[in-house]
């Protein structure tokens, strides 16, 4: 198994997350997102993956992109420890959480739509970081109500245990620290996020201990 990833990419981050939790033996390649113009624009990357994107996941002769597609395919063949809880309704809210992250928040600061404010519509840097402070805060202002309902508040998203929802939140949080969020408006999402860094799965996955960490 092989995991295509780039340091600092949260999508990556989530599996090397998941990766780690979960025990599985994996080699890395690094695919670095902006030196050569960018290596997951490259003729062989894309043949690989055509959406030329990381994380990609090769595995058994089969290659694997989008992080939460990866993340549920480990959680199928690798099933213990679990990152979805046992019930339908528990795993419906992970999933909600997980989503809301992956899907409304993550992708308005991701590189290729910040280069395109930055290309094409001609915006500044702090105008691009203004932007990307908006949409973290706006996702996040719900995410600290679901953790309330869903968790205690300090440890986990929902319920008692790591789940899926907790593996999107770190990343997200180390995104916004990186773009200076006020993330003061959030303490149980800051709380959460403490505790699982304490984590070693979680800690062995931070950007700036990889190999490929600039």
């Amino acid at each position: 198994m092989k995991l295509f990833t780039y340091f600092r990419s949260s999508a990556a981050y989530r599996v090397r997350i998941a990766l780690n939790y979960k025990g599985i033996p994996h080699g890395t390649v690094p695919v670095h997102l902006v030196r050569d113009g960018g290596q997951q624009h490259s003729e062989s990357y894309r043949e690989m993956n055509p959406q030329g994107l990381v994380p990609a996941l090769a595995d058994d002769g089969q290659v694997f992109g989008q992080s939460l597609a990866i993340i549920e395919y480990l959680e199928e063949t690798n099933p213990d420890p679990p990152l979805l809880p046992p019930d339908f309704a528990g795993r419906a809210q992970v999933r909600a959480m997980a989503l809301g992250i992956a899907c409304d928040i993550h992708p308005l600061n991701n590189l290729r739509v910040t280069n395109y404010l930055r290309g094409p519509l001609g915006q500044g840097d702090e105008a691009v970081a203004e932007w990307i402070r908006h949409w973290i805060g706006e996702g996040f202002r719900a995410l600290e109500e679901l953790a309330r309902r869903h968790g205690d508040g300090r440890q986990y998203l929902y319920g008692g245990s790591v789940t899926l929802a907790d593996v999107c939140l770190v990343p997200q949080m180390y995104n916004a620290r990186r773009y200076y969020c006020d993330v003061t408006p959030y303490p149980a999402l800051v709380a959460i996020d403490a505790h699982l860094m304490s984590l070693p799965a979680f800690a062995a996955a931070r950007p700036e201990v990889q190999p490929d960490a600039e």
